[in-house]
Protein backbone atom coordinates (compact mmCIF):
# COMPACT_ATOMS: atom_id res chain seq x y z
CA UNK A 1 0.00 0.00 0.00
CA UNK A 2 2.94 2.33 0.54
CA UNK A 3 3.64 2.45 -3.19
CA UNK A 4 0.04 3.29 -3.98
CA UNK A 5 -0.11 5.84 -1.21
CA UNK A 6 2.84 7.70 -2.70
CA UNK A 7 1.64 7.36 -6.31
CA UNK A 8 0.33 10.94 -6.66
CA UNK A 9 3.87 12.16 -5.97
CA UNK A 10 5.39 10.21 -8.85
CA UNK A 11 5.23 13.21 -11.15
CA UNK A 12 7.79 15.07 -9.00
CA UNK A 13 10.46 12.48 -9.72
CA UNK A 14 13.05 12.68 -12.51
CA UNK A 15 11.81 12.05 -16.04
CA UNK A 16 12.62 8.92 -18.04
CA UNK A 17 15.87 10.38 -19.38
CA UNK A 18 17.23 11.20 -15.95
CA UNK A 19 18.91 8.13 -14.49
CA UNK A 20 19.80 9.64 -11.12
CA UNK A 21 18.55 8.24 -7.82
CA UNK A 22 17.77 4.80 -9.15
CA UNK A 23 15.97 2.80 -7.98
CA UNK A 24 13.35 5.43 -7.28
CA UNK A 25 10.81 5.10 -4.45
CA UNK A 26 7.15 4.23 -5.00
CA UNK A 27 7.86 1.78 -7.83
CA UNK A 28 4.79 -0.21 -8.87
CA UNK A 29 4.46 -3.81 -9.95
CA UNK A 30 2.74 -3.68 -13.32
CA UNK A 31 0.61 -6.23 -15.15
CA UNK A 32 -0.28 -5.84 -18.83
CA UNK A 33 -3.31 -7.42 -20.55
CA UNK A 34 -2.45 -7.82 -23.42
CA UNK A 35 0.89 -7.50 -25.24
CA UNK A 36 -0.57 -5.79 -28.29
CA UNK A 37 1.02 -2.79 -29.94
CA UNK A 38 -0.18 -0.37 -27.24
CA UNK A 39 0.15 -2.59 -24.18
CA UNK A 40 3.66 -3.77 -24.94
CA UNK A 41 4.82 -0.20 -25.69
CA UNK A 42 3.35 1.14 -22.44
CA UNK A 43 4.83 -1.73 -20.47
CA UNK A 44 8.28 -1.05 -21.91
CA UNK A 45 7.91 2.70 -21.26
CA UNK A 46 6.96 2.11 -17.63
CA UNK A 47 9.95 -0.18 -17.17
CA UNK A 48 12.15 2.59 -18.53
CA UNK A 49 10.68 4.79 -15.80
CA UNK A 50 11.67 2.24 -13.17
CA UNK A 51 8.48 0.26 -12.64
CA UNK A 52 8.55 -3.53 -12.90
CA UNK A 53 6.28 -5.40 -15.32
CA UNK A 54 5.79 -8.65 -13.42
CA UNK A 55 3.52 -10.44 -15.90
CA UNK A 56 1.89 -9.99 -19.29
CA UNK A 57 -0.99 -11.74 -21.03
CA UNK A 58 -0.44 -12.68 -24.68
CA UNK A 59 -2.21 -15.18 -26.91
CA UNK A 60 -1.53 -14.52 -30.59
CA UNK A 61 1.89 -15.18 -32.12
CA UNK A 62 2.30 -11.46 -32.80
CA UNK A 63 1.58 -10.60 -29.15
CA UNK A 64 3.90 -13.33 -27.90
CA UNK A 65 6.63 -11.99 -30.16
CA UNK A 66 6.14 -8.43 -28.89
CA UNK A 67 6.22 -9.69 -25.29
CA UNK A 68 9.51 -11.48 -25.94
CA UNK A 69 11.00 -8.47 -27.71
CA UNK A 70 9.80 -5.55 -25.59
CA UNK A 71 9.48 -7.28 -22.22
CA UNK A 72 12.05 -10.07 -22.43
CA UNK A 73 12.27 -10.63 -18.66
CA UNK A 74 8.50 -10.70 -18.12
CA UNK A 75 6.67 -14.04 -17.91
CA UNK A 76 3.53 -14.62 -19.96
CA UNK A 77 0.60 -15.57 -17.73
CA UNK A 78 -3.20 -15.93 -17.96
CA UNK A 79 -5.09 -12.67 -17.47
CA UNK A 80 -6.30 -13.47 -13.95
CA UNK A 81 -2.76 -14.28 -12.81
CA UNK A 82 -1.49 -11.06 -14.36
CA UNK A 83 -4.12 -9.12 -12.40
CA UNK A 84 -3.39 -10.92 -9.14
CA UNK A 85 0.26 -9.83 -9.07
CA UNK A 86 -0.12 -6.21 -10.17
CA UNK A 87 -0.45 -2.99 -8.20
CA UNK A 88 -0.99 -1.27 -11.56
CA UNK A 89 -3.01 -3.26 -14.09
CA UNK A 90 -3.10 -2.10 -17.72
CA UNK A 91 -5.99 -3.31 -19.87
CA UNK A 92 -4.81 -2.77 -23.44
CA UNK A 93 -7.24 -4.98 -25.31
CA UNK A 94 -9.35 -3.86 -28.32
CA UNK A 95 -12.43 -1.79 -27.50
CA UNK A 96 -14.76 -4.64 -28.39
CA UNK A 97 -13.12 -6.92 -25.82
CA UNK A 98 -12.78 -4.47 -22.93
CA UNK A 99 -16.22 -4.82 -21.34
CA UNK A 100 -16.08 -8.62 -21.33
CA UNK A 101 -12.58 -8.62 -19.86
CA UNK A 102 -13.64 -6.26 -17.07
CA UNK A 103 -16.64 -8.43 -16.20
CA UNK A 104 -14.47 -11.52 -16.12
CA UNK A 105 -11.87 -9.93 -13.86
CA UNK A 106 -14.54 -8.53 -11.54
CA UNK A 107 -16.00 -12.03 -11.17
CA UNK A 108 -12.62 -13.55 -10.28
CA UNK A 109 -11.18 -14.13 -6.81
CA UNK A 110 -8.56 -11.42 -7.28
CA UNK A 111 -8.67 -8.62 -4.72
CA UNK A 112 -8.79 -5.26 -6.45
CA UNK A 113 -8.91 -3.06 -3.36
CA UNK A 114 -6.53 -0.12 -3.75
CA UNK A 115 -5.11 -1.49 -7.01
CA UNK A 116 -4.82 0.90 -9.94
CA UNK A 117 -6.61 -0.35 -13.05
CA UNK A 118 -6.41 1.61 -16.27
CA UNK A 119 -7.51 0.96 -19.82
CA UNK A 120 -6.09 2.47 -22.99
CA UNK A 121 -9.27 2.86 -25.04
CA UNK A 122 -9.76 6.27 -26.55
CA UNK A 123 -13.51 5.98 -27.04
CA UNK A 124 -14.41 4.83 -23.53
CA UNK A 125 -14.08 6.54 -20.18
CA UNK A 126 -14.07 5.04 -16.71
CA UNK A 127 -17.69 3.88 -16.84
CA UNK A 128 -16.69 0.60 -18.44
CA UNK A 129 -14.50 -0.11 -15.40
CA UNK A 130 -17.41 0.24 -12.93
CA UNK A 131 -17.41 -3.49 -11.96
CA UNK A 132 -13.78 -3.18 -10.87
CA UNK A 133 -14.41 0.15 -9.12
CA UNK A 134 -17.11 -1.66 -7.14
CA UNK A 135 -14.41 -4.11 -6.06
CA UNK A 136 -12.30 -1.25 -4.68
CA UNK A 137 -10.03 -0.51 -7.66
CA UNK A 138 -8.78 2.97 -8.54
CA UNK A 139 -10.02 3.16 -12.14
CA UNK A 140 -8.53 5.34 -14.85
CA UNK A 141 -8.81 5.81 -18.61
CA UNK A 142 -5.43 6.77 -20.12
CA UNK A 143 -5.29 6.88 -23.90
CA UNK A 144 -2.07 7.70 -25.76
CA UNK A 145 -2.91 9.93 -28.72
CA UNK A 146 -0.44 8.14 -30.96
CA UNK A 147 -0.49 5.60 -33.76
CA UNK A 148 1.35 2.34 -33.11
CA UNK A 149 2.94 0.08 -35.70
CA UNK A 150 4.32 -2.66 -33.47
CA UNK A 151 7.90 -1.64 -34.25
CA UNK A 152 10.65 -0.44 -31.94
CA UNK A 153 9.96 3.27 -32.47
CA UNK A 154 6.56 3.00 -30.75
CA UNK A 155 8.09 3.28 -27.27
CA UNK A 156 10.06 6.39 -28.18
CA UNK A 157 6.98 8.07 -29.68
CA UNK A 158 5.25 7.91 -26.30
CA UNK A 159 7.74 10.46 -24.98
CA UNK A 160 6.26 13.22 -27.16
CA UNK A 161 2.64 12.05 -27.11
CA UNK A 162 -0.35 13.55 -25.36
CA UNK A 163 -2.47 11.19 -23.25
CA UNK A 164 -6.22 11.65 -22.85
CA UNK A 165 -6.98 11.11 -19.15
CA UNK A 166 -10.34 10.50 -17.53
CA UNK A 167 -10.43 9.86 -13.77
CA UNK A 168 -13.12 9.71 -11.08
CA UNK A 169 -11.61 12.41 -8.85
CA UNK A 170 -8.57 14.60 -8.25
CA UNK A 171 -6.60 11.79 -6.62
CA UNK A 172 -7.17 9.54 -9.60
CA UNK A 173 -6.19 12.30 -12.01
CA UNK A 174 -3.01 12.97 -10.01
CA UNK A 175 -2.05 9.31 -10.25
CA UNK A 176 -2.75 9.22 -14.00
CA UNK A 177 -0.91 12.50 -14.53
CA UNK A 178 2.13 11.23 -12.64
CA UNK A 179 2.31 8.02 -14.65
CA UNK A 180 2.11 9.93 -17.93
CA UNK A 181 4.71 12.48 -16.88
CA UNK A 182 7.05 9.72 -15.78
CA UNK A 183 7.22 8.20 -19.23
CA UNK A 184 7.64 11.63 -20.80
CA UNK A 185 4.12 12.22 -22.13
CA UNK A 186 1.76 15.16 -21.71
CA UNK A 187 -1.44 14.54 -19.70
CA UNK A 188 -4.66 16.10 -21.03
CA UNK A 189 -7.98 15.96 -19.19
CA UNK A 190 -10.91 14.54 -21.19
CA UNK A 191 -14.35 14.66 -19.49
CA UNK A 192 -16.14 11.31 -19.28
CA UNK A 193 -19.04 12.54 -21.43
CA UNK A 194 -16.67 13.67 -24.20
CA UNK A 195 -14.57 10.53 -24.68
CA UNK A 196 -16.36 9.45 -27.88
CA UNK A 197 -16.05 12.91 -29.44
CA UNK A 198 -12.38 13.01 -28.42
CA UNK A 199 -11.78 9.64 -30.08
CA UNK A 200 -13.76 10.58 -33.19
CA UNK A 201 -11.59 13.67 -33.66
CA UNK A 202 -8.39 11.62 -33.41
CA UNK A 203 -9.68 8.92 -35.76
CA UNK A 204 -10.85 11.51 -38.29
CA UNK A 205 -7.44 13.18 -38.29
CA UNK A 206 -5.11 10.20 -38.13
CA UNK A 207 -6.98 7.40 -39.90
CA UNK A 208 -8.40 9.51 -42.70
CA UNK A 209 -5.05 11.20 -43.20
CA UNK A 210 -3.61 7.79 -44.05
CA UNK A 211 -6.38 7.21 -46.58
CA UNK A 212 -5.93 10.67 -48.09
CA UNK A 213 -2.16 10.26 -48.43
CA UNK A 214 -2.43 6.81 -49.98
CA UNK A 215 -5.05 8.04 -52.47
CA UNK A 216 -2.70 10.86 -53.45
CA UNK A 217 0.15 8.34 -53.84
CA UNK A 218 -2.03 6.17 -56.08
CA UNK A 219 -3.12 9.04 -58.32
CA UNK A 220 0.43 10.38 -58.58
CA UNK A 221 1.73 6.91 -59.45
CA UNK A 222 -0.71 6.76 -62.34
CA UNK A 223 0.27 10.28 -63.42
CA UNK A 224 3.96 9.37 -63.54
CA UNK A 225 3.42 5.88 -64.95
CA UNK A 226 7.18 5.32 -65.19
CA UNK A 227 7.60 8.02 -67.84
CA UNK A 228 10.78 10.02 -67.74
CA UNK A 229 12.47 7.78 -65.19
CA UNK A 230 16.00 6.84 -66.14
CA UNK A 231 15.88 3.62 -64.15
CA UNK A 232 12.63 1.68 -63.73
CA UNK A 233 13.88 0.40 -60.40
CA UNK A 234 13.90 4.01 -59.20
CA UNK A 235 10.14 4.22 -59.77
CA UNK A 236 9.49 2.54 -56.42
CA UNK A 237 8.90 5.25 -53.85
CA UNK A 238 8.97 8.18 -56.27
CA UNK A 239 5.41 9.36 -55.48
CA UNK A 240 6.18 9.14 -51.77
CA UNK A 241 9.39 11.15 -52.21
CA UNK A 242 7.54 13.83 -54.18
CA UNK A 243 4.75 14.08 -51.64
CA UNK A 244 6.78 13.79 -48.42
CA UNK A 245 8.15 17.36 -48.19
CA UNK A 246 4.92 18.87 -49.53
CA UNK A 247 2.63 17.02 -47.14
CA UNK A 248 4.97 17.48 -44.18
CA UNK A 249 4.99 21.23 -44.77
CA UNK A 250 1.21 21.32 -45.26
CA UNK A 251 0.62 19.43 -41.99
CA UNK A 252 3.03 21.64 -40.07
CA UNK A 253 1.43 24.79 -41.50
CA UNK A 254 -2.09 23.56 -40.78
CA UNK A 255 -1.24 22.87 -37.12
CA UNK A 256 0.49 26.24 -36.80
CA UNK A 257 -1.79 28.54 -38.79
CA UNK A 258 -5.13 26.76 -39.17
CA UNK A 259 -7.17 27.60 -42.25
CA UNK A 260 -4.73 30.40 -43.14
CA UNK A 261 -2.30 27.68 -44.26
CA UNK A 262 -4.59 26.62 -47.10
CA UNK A 263 -3.41 26.98 -50.70
CA UNK A 264 -4.64 25.57 -54.01
CA UNK A 265 -7.61 26.03 -56.35
CA UNK A 266 -10.37 26.01 -53.71
CA UNK A 267 -8.57 28.67 -51.67
CA UNK A 268 -8.21 30.75 -54.85
CA UNK A 269 -11.83 30.21 -55.83
CA UNK A 270 -10.72 28.60 -59.09
CA UNK A 271 -13.80 26.57 -59.97
CA UNK A 272 -12.46 25.67 -63.44
CA UNK A 273 -9.32 24.04 -61.98
CA UNK A 274 -11.43 22.06 -59.51
CA UNK A 275 -13.67 20.87 -62.35
CA UNK A 276 -10.64 19.79 -64.42
CA UNK A 277 -9.23 17.89 -61.46
CA UNK A 278 -12.52 16.09 -60.99
CA UNK A 279 -12.73 15.12 -64.66
CA UNK A 280 -9.32 13.45 -64.74
CA UNK A 281 -9.83 11.81 -61.35
CA UNK A 282 -13.16 10.37 -62.52
CA UNK A 283 -11.32 8.81 -65.45
CA UNK A 284 -8.57 7.44 -63.18
CA UNK A 285 -10.50 6.27 -60.09
CA UNK A 286 -14.08 7.29 -59.31
CA UNK A 287 -13.54 6.57 -55.60
CA UNK A 288 -10.65 9.02 -55.35
CA UNK A 289 -12.72 11.56 -57.31
CA UNK A 290 -15.55 11.23 -54.80
CA UNK A 291 -13.15 11.84 -51.92
CA UNK A 292 -11.60 14.86 -53.68
CA UNK A 293 -15.07 16.29 -54.31
CA UNK A 294 -16.18 15.86 -50.67
CA UNK A 295 -13.00 17.37 -49.27
CA UNK A 296 -13.14 20.26 -51.73
CA UNK A 297 -16.67 21.04 -50.57
CA UNK A 298 -15.68 20.86 -46.90
CA UNK A 299 -12.66 23.07 -47.61
CA UNK A 300 -14.84 25.63 -49.37
CA UNK A 301 -17.25 25.64 -46.43
CA UNK A 302 -14.47 26.10 -43.87
CA UNK A 303 -12.91 29.09 -45.60
CA UNK A 304 -16.18 30.72 -46.70
CA UNK A 305 -15.56 30.32 -50.42
CA UNK A 306 -17.85 31.94 -52.96
CA UNK A 307 -21.45 30.68 -52.97
CA UNK A 308 -21.01 29.79 -56.64
CA UNK A 309 -18.12 27.40 -55.92
CA UNK A 310 -19.92 25.80 -52.98
CA UNK A 311 -23.08 25.41 -55.06
CA UNK A 312 -21.09 23.85 -57.89
CA UNK A 313 -19.48 21.31 -55.56
CA UNK A 314 -22.81 20.53 -53.89
CA UNK A 315 -24.39 19.82 -57.28
CA UNK A 316 -21.59 17.36 -58.06
CA UNK A 317 -22.27 15.30 -54.93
Amino acid sequence: MSALGQAPGLGNMPGPDNETDWPRPARLTVGVISAGRVGSALGAALERAGHVVTAVAAISEASLDRARTRLPDTPVRPAVEVAAGAELLILAVPDTELEGLVRGLAASDVSFRSRIVLHTSGAQGIGVLAPLAARGAICLAIHPAMTFTGHEGDVDRLISACFGITAPDEVGFAIAQSLVLEIGGEPVHVPEANRTLYHAALAHGANHLVTLVNDAVAALSHALDGQGLLDQDAAAGVPQRILAPLLSAALDNALRYGDAALTGPVARGDADAVARHLRVLEQDDTRIAASYRALSLRTAQRIGASPELIEQLEELQ
